[in-house]
């Protein structure tokens, strides 16, 4: 039997009840999902400013996520873990000071925690000369090689007495836009603090604070942690009897470059034209050669009464010091050979 063309048309046409249903189930579909959206990735308090959020070194990813909820930042750490793994970032998220806000939703949280933090933690020990310093604060802060030789030849050169010495070893969090002249000054900042309450005692034993410090950097690089009093010791007889301080480390500083700072000394090195060649000029170098730590600071201050005059350390860096050089060879012989 012939259908008319019409008729098969309205047999297929969805009927206008079911269209209404269509229709309802899509506003629910929608109400549904922005309420969970709200719910979950919603932002939690959308008048809140921007603030700083602090990732801790070594701080794990379930860490951050559940410091994130504490503090208010998200509404489910669920949710964030979700938004994370949506950037696709698989290193997870750097230390550092990051600008969040309460006001941001879930997905822009997880995008601006895989952005370069905008504060550094920047960590370095005492014993580091100023090249490795800005070697270090240029791979964090980002800085252009322009400006790493900057801080290196001007910034950290404001006299001669602060040329070395003063950047103090220890654990900043610098903003990454700051400029290095003002991170320099950061360190030497910190620096004055902590030492701050030595000067004093340099001025009663009637040496000066350079001289403090300059000693204190050899000692740093030249001690291990439980002889530096020793090594003090007989580094200032050495000053006191008009001989020449022989320390391996300003040879090293003589000769250190990039990829290797502190090579080292062979013996000719000894004859290498430097005022800071102690194998060759008396007296002390014409400034520190290392940031000293605290324990360095002490021990040049406070040397040990000894009668030796030479020294040193065996395979497994133990100290063994000497009266005469005689005894010196002896030693030589007996722990090194």
């Amino acid at each position: 039997m012939h259908v008319p063309f019409l008729e098969t048309v309205r047999r297929h046409r969805p009927s206008r009840k079911l269209s209404v249903y269509i229709g309802i189930g899509a506003v629910v579909f929608l109400f549904a999902f922005f309420l969970v959206y709200a719910r979950y990735f919603g932002p939690v308090d959308r008048g809140a400013p921007m603030q700083e959020l602090i990732v801790m070194p070594d701080e794990t990813f379930e860490e951050i996520a559940s410091d994130l909820k504490t503090e208010g930042y998200i509404r489910s750490i669920t949710a964030f873990r979700i938004a994370y793994a949506r950037t696709g970032n698989l290193r997870g998220i750097a230390e550092g000071g990051y600008r969040i806000s309460p006001s941001m939703d879930a997905w822009t949280i997880a995008e601006a925690l895989t952005e370069p933090p905008y504060l550094a933690w920047v960590t370095f020990p005492p014993g580091w000369r100023k090249e490795q310093i800005a070697t270090l604060l240029a791979k964090k802060l980002r800085w252009t090689d322009e400006q790493k030789a900057q801080w290196i030849t001007v910034d950290t050169a404001p006299s001669l007495a602060q040329t070395e010495g003063v950047y103090y070893g220890d654990t900043y969090l610098i903003p990454s836009d700051q400029a290095p002249a003002q991170v320099a000054a950061r360190l030497r900042g910190r620096f004055e603090e902590v030492f701050a309450k030595y000067a004093p005692q340099a001025a009663e034993k009637n040496v000066s604070w350079t001289e403090v410090l300059i000693m204190a950097s050899l000692i740093e690089r030249e001690a291990a942690k439980d002889d530096k009093h020793l090594i003090s010791g007989i580094l200032w007889n050495r000053i006191n009897d008009g001989m020449r301080l022989q320390v391996d480390a300003t040879l090293q500083y003589i000769r250190g470059e990039e990829g290797n700072w502190w090579p080292v000394p062979t013996s000719e090195d000894k004859k290498l034209e430097s005022p800071f060649n102690t194998y060759k000029y008396s007296g002390l170098p014409p400034h520190p050669i290392a940031n000293p730590s605290l324990e360095s600071i002490e021990a040049a201050l406070n040397p040990q009464k000894t009668s030796c005059i030479y020294y040193l350390h065996d395979r497994k860096g133990e100290i063994h010091c000497s009266v005469t050089y005689t005894g010196h060879l002896a030693n030589v012989q007996r722990y090194l050979k």
